[in-house]
C-alpha cells in the first residue's frame, strides 16, 4: 500500500487529527481556501482537482494553471501506483491503461485546448506546424494510446528514431530508383534566397516520374572554394544516382557557383545543363517589353506611376486606386511589365479626370518638376495606343499559360505555347512591324532560352503529331542539338534519325488503329511503352525526354526555409549526423506535398508562382544564373 507521504495533496492542508488510528480519515483545513472538512486523502484530491460528488467543494482559490500542476502530480502519482502494483511489464508490450473516472473529469476539451494553444504560442504560432499533418498524426496517436504515454526522450529521437525514420526513407527512395533506368531522373539543385553571412543553404532533389526525393544538401559562398566543392558534391551526386540515368540538371544558385556548368559538363558530357523553364518564360516575356518601343512605353507608364503615387500622397482620399494592385499574381511574376501596363490601362478614365482637376493643378503649383509629359502621356493618344499594342501582342502568351502546369508539364509543352500564342497573336490583325519584331525575337533568343530537350519532346510526343515539326528551324536545331548530346556514337544517332522518319510515316505498329486513335487519349509516355516497340532506340529517348520535369519550381517551397533552423536544433540537441536530419525532414516534407497534390485539382496546383505571404521568390537573383546557362549555350 502507497506510504502517505506519496500523496502530494497533503502538502496544500493542514491536519487537525485523525478520527480512528490508521483509518486514513482526518480533520483537514485548506491551506490556499482554509475551508475545513472531514475526510480522507480522496477528498482531499478532489477539493484540489475541482471534482465533484464526494462531498467537498472545489477549491475556490486555486487558479486553472495551478489545477493543471495538480493534474501532472496526479497523474504521476497513478503511474507510479500502477508500476508498483502491476511490476515491469514485457519490454515493447503495448499497455493501454484504462483512465479512471477520476482523471477523465480532471480536465475538460475546453482546458485540453487552452494547453494546445499555449505550446502553439509559446512556439510562435509557427503556422508550418499548425498545418503539419505530422502533428495532427502525433497528437491521434497519443490520443488512441491513452493515459500514460512518455514522450520519447531528446536522446532517443535525435539517435536510435532518426535513424529508424531515415531507414524507413532509403527504403521508399530505393523503390524510386529501381525506375531511374528506364525513364531517366533530373537533378534539380536550388539555394536559398536570403544567405545568411554569404553563406547560400543548397539542395540537391532527384525527379523522376515515381516522384521527387531529397538527397543532399551543402552551404556555398561566393568564394572558389565554395564552386569546387559544389562541383564535387554535385559529381557524387550524378555518380550516386548513376551517370547514365541521369538526363539533365536544372539549377538556381542565385550568386554562388556561377561558372560551374562547363566543368560538369566536361565531366558528363551527354548531360543537359537545361534552364528553368519557369524563369525562361520570365525571362522571353520580359525580353519582349524590351523591344524598342515597347520599353519607352513601360517607362513612361512608370513615370506616370510615379507621378500619381506623389499625388495621392498628398489627396489619398481623391485618388484611392492601387496602382500596383493585380488579380492575377502569377501572371504579375511571370510578365511583370505586361501586367504593370495593363493595371494603367484599367485606370485611364480615372488617371484623366484626376489630372484635369483643380485638386492636382494646385497640388502641380507646390510640386516642383516638369508635369507636361506625364500630362501628355495621360491626356494623349499616342502612349495608349502603343500600351494597347503592347498588350495585343503579350496577351496571348499570358492567357495561354493558364492551359499547362509548367511544374507538372511534358517536355515540349513550351513550344505549343509559343505557337498557339504566336498564332493568337496573327489572328488579331496586329501591325505588321510589331509583328515581324515579335517573330525575329522568339526566333533569335528561342534556343538560348530554352533547353533542347523542349524541340525533342515536341517531336516525339504523340499529342503533337502532324504539326509540321520537320519545317519548323527552331524545333529542328533542338532535335539536332539533342541528339549530338545525348549520343556521342554517329550510327546510333543514324538509327535514331532513320526511327524518327519511321514514326512520322506511322510504319509498322505506329500505323494500326488503336496507336493513331490514342495518341491523345493516353499519357506520353505510356504511348511509347505499348506502341513504340518496333523503334526501341527512339522507344527509349522518347521515354526519358517525356519522363522529365521542366522545373525547379516544385522543390522550391520545400527548400524554401532553407534547413538554418534544422541545423541550429541539430546542434543544440546533439544529433551526431546533422545531415540525417536535413535528410528525413526534406523527404517528410516531400511526401506530404506528394499527397496534397494528388488530392488538389489541377488548377490549384499550378500556382507555382503563389508564395505564402512573406516568402522570397526567385526574380532578379535567379535571372543571372539563368543567363550563365544561356551564356553557356549560346557558345556550344
Amino acid at each position: 500500500m502507497p506510504s502517505e507521504s506519496d500523496k502530494w495533496g497533503w502538502e496544500h492542508v493542514s491536519v487537525f487529527g485523525g478520527f480512528e488510528r490508521g483509518s486514513g480519515t482526518k480533520r483537514w483545513k485548506c491551506n490556499h481556501c482554509n475551508l475545513r472538512y472531514n475526510g480522507s486523502y480522496s477528498r482531499v484530491r478532489a477539493h484540489l482537482l475541482g471534482f465533484s460528488g464526494v462531498g467537498v467543494k472545489s477549491c475556490p482559490a486555486i487558479d486553472r494553471s495551478m489545477r493543471e500542476t495538480f493534474q501532472i502530480l496526479e497523474e504521476e502519482r497513478i503511474a507510479r501506483k500502477k508500476k508498483r502494483t502491476s511490476g515491469i511489464a514485457k519490454h515493447g508490450k503495448r499497455i493501454r491503461a484504462c483512465q479512471s473516472s477520476i482523471v477523465s473529469k480532471a480536465i475538460s476539451k475546453e482546458d485540453v485546448d487552452e494547453m494546445v494553444a499555449r505550446f502553439f504560442y509559446a512556439a510562435g504560432l509557427n503556422v508550418n506546424v499548425v498545418n503539419s499533418p505530422y502533428f495532427l498524426e502525433m497528437v491521434r496517436s497519443i490520443a488512441a494510446f491513452g493515459h500514460g504515454y512518455d514522450l520519447p526522450s531528446l536522446e532517443n529521437l535525435s539517435d536510435s528514431f532518426l535513424s529508424k525514420e531515415k531507414g524507413k526513407i532509403e527504403k521508399f527512395i530505393a523503390s524510386v530508383r529501381e525506375s531511374w533506368p528506364h525513364t531517366g531522373c533530373t537533378i534539380l539543385c536550388v539555394s536559398s534566397l536570403d544567405g545568411r553571412l554569404g553563406c547560400f543553404p543548397t539542395g540537391i532533389f532527384v525527379s523522376s516520374p515515381r516522384g521527387l526525393v531529397f538527397l543532399k544538401a551543402l552551404d556555398l559562398d561566393d568564394t572558389d572554394e565554395a564552386e569546387n566543392l559544389f562541383i564535387t558534391v554535385l559529381s557524387d551526386a550524378i555518380l550516386e544516382v548513376g551517370p547514365k540515368n541521369v538526363l539533365q540538371i536544372i539549377s538556381h544558385l542565385g550568386h554562388a557557383c556561377k561558372s560551374y556548368e562547363s566543368l560538369v559538363l566536361s565531366k558528363f558530357p551527354h548531360i543537359f545543363l537545361s534552364p528553368c523553364t519557369l524563369q525562361s518564360i520570365h525571362m522571353f516575356m520580359e525580353e519582349i517589353a524590351s523591344l524598342e518601343w515597347i520599353k519607352s512605353t513601360v517607362l513612361c507608364a512608370k513615370r506616370i506611376e510615379q507621378h500619381i503615387m506623389y499625388y495621392q500622397h498628398a489627396y489619398p482620399c481623391l485618388f484611392p486606386h492601387n496602382l500596383k494592385e493585380s488579380s492575377d499574381q502569377v501572371s504579375t511574376k511571370i510578365a511583370p511589365s505586361y501586367c504593370f501596363v495593363q493595371r494603367i490601362i484599367e485606370l485611364k478614365q480615372v488617371l484623366q479626370e484626376a489630372v484635369v482637376s483643380e485638386e492636382f493643378k494646385q497640388w502641380k503649383l507646390s510640386m516642383p518638376g516638369d508635369h507636361g509629359i506625364v500630362e501628355s502621356a495621360i491626356l494623349g493618344d499616342d502612349f495608349w495606343g502603343k500600351a494597347h499594342l503592347f498588350l495585343q501582342l503579350c496577351e496571348p502568351f499570358v492567357r495561354l499559360l493558364a492551359t499547362f502546369d509548367i511544374d507538372k508539364s511534358v517536355m515540349g509543352a513550351v513550344y505549343d505555347w509559343r505557337f498557339q500564342a504566336l498564332e493568337a497573336v496573327r489572328m488579331k490583325g496586329i501591325d505588321a512591324t510589331a509583328l515581324n519584331q515579335l517573330e525575329v525575337l522568339t526566333e533569335n533568343r528561342w534556343d538560348a532560352l530554352f533547353s533542347p530537350l523542349h524541340a525533342a519532346g515536341y517531336i516525339l510526343n504523340p499529342r503533337y503529331f502532324g504539326r509540321g515539326q520537320n519545317k519548323d528551324k527552331t524545333v529542328m536545331r533542338g532535335w539536332k542539338a539533342t541528339l549530338e548530346r545525348y549520343e556521342s556514337d554517329s550510327a546510333t544517332r543514324r538509327i535514331l534519325r532513320e526511327q524518327l522518319s519511321s514514326y512520322w510515316r506511322l510504319e509498322g505498329s505506329l500505323g494500326e488503329e488503336d496507336a493513331v486513335d490514342f495518341r491523345d487519349k493516353m499519357e506520353p509516355v505510356a504511348w511509347w511503352e505499348n506502341f513504340g516497340f518496333e523503334i526501341s532506340h527512339l522507344q527509349t529517348l522518347a521515354i526519358k525526354v517525356l519522363s522529365q520535369v521542366s522545373s525547379v519550381a516544385m522543390c522550391q517551397e520545400i527548400w524554401q526555409d532553407n534547413d538554418f533552423p534544422c541545423r541550429e536544433a541539430a546542434n543544440r540537441s546533439g544529433v551526431e549526423r546533422p545531415e540525417d536530419l536535413i535528410f528525413v525532414r526534406n523527404n517528410l516534407r516531400l511526401h506530404n506535398q506528394r499527397n496534397v497534390n494528388l488530392s488538389s485539382p489541377s488548377s490549384q496546383r499550378n500556382m507555382y508562382f503563389g508564395y505564402p505571404s512573406g516568402v522570397k521568390t526567385w526574380d532578379n537573383m535567379h535571372l543571372d544564373q539563368t543567363m550563365e546557362i544561356v551564356n553557356i549555350h549560346d557558345k556550344l
